[in-house]
């Protein structure tokens, strides 16, 4: 991945904040340290930012609000959520709302370095090559520009709806094991990304309604089929 990657960082604790910098820094990383969700966001609309990195518990404006307000002007940006809290409605929430990863405190630098080098990858790393429209049913999948073209309206997808959506496809009308693309989007199956697949999953079935002939079909206790 390249080093010259630029990173939003939202941690209204100092401590953390300057070592998260610091170590970021060292691997080569341009970053962008505000304390509160308002000065964050003033630093998204003035910088040129690749990946953002959002404390869910801050002052002036929280994490999850910054997320939606980001997601307002940006829908491919990656977005991980960091906090303290670990209930999986937490998670669910940051996940529907546009956010890429969640990871909780207290975790290892080493991990956060794997996620951010692994979202930047997923979202940038093909942006050369040209990948043809795919048409399922009336509707319309942009790979390259991550979005669905439903009765006219573009419709922005994440990063990784954009790699469920493709994985689906490339098992059209057969069964996508789940913990198969878990391991490969994820990197592992544990139940908190378990629940994230889960909320995509959703997210892509609303999309669809409009036209019934493409669904997403749980398989139970194996995965789920595309069938359009």
């Amino acid at each position: 991945m390249s080093t010259s990657n630029k990173v939003l960082l939202a941690e209204d604790d100092m401590n953390l904040g300057k070592v998260l910098t610091t170590y970021l820094e060292a691997k080569g990383y341009q970053v962008k340290h505000a304390t509160n969700g308002e000065s964050a966001y003033e630093l998204f609309c003035t910088s040129e930012v690749d990946i953002c990195i959002l404390d869910v518990m801050m002052p002036l404006k929280d994490g999850f609000t910054l997320a939606k307000e980001i997601r307002k002007l940006d829908k491919k940006v990656p977005i991980i959520f960091l906090t303290a809290k670990s209930l999986p409605q937490d998670m669910v929430y940051g996940l529907s709302i546009g956010g890429d990863d969640y990871i909780t405190k207290p975790f290892s630098m080493e991990v956060l370095l794997a996620r951010i080098e692994a979202l930047l990858r997923r979202t940038y790393g093909d942006e050369e090559t040209e990948t043809q429209p795919i048409q399922m049913g009336s509707i319309t999948f942009n790979v390259a520009h991550q979005s669905l073209i439903i009765n006219g309206e573009e419709k922005k997808l994440t990063t990784r709806e954009t790699e469920l959506l493709l994985m689906l496809i490339n098992k059209k009308n057969d069964v996508l094991d789940r913990g198969y693309a878990l391991k490969k989007i994820w990197g592992d199956d544990s139940y908190y990304n378990a629940r994230s697949m889960d909320v995509y999953i959703t997210k892509l079935r609303k999309l669809f309604a409009p036209d019934p002939s493409v669904q997403i079909i749980n398989v139970h206790g194996i995965g789920f089929k595309l069938v359009m």
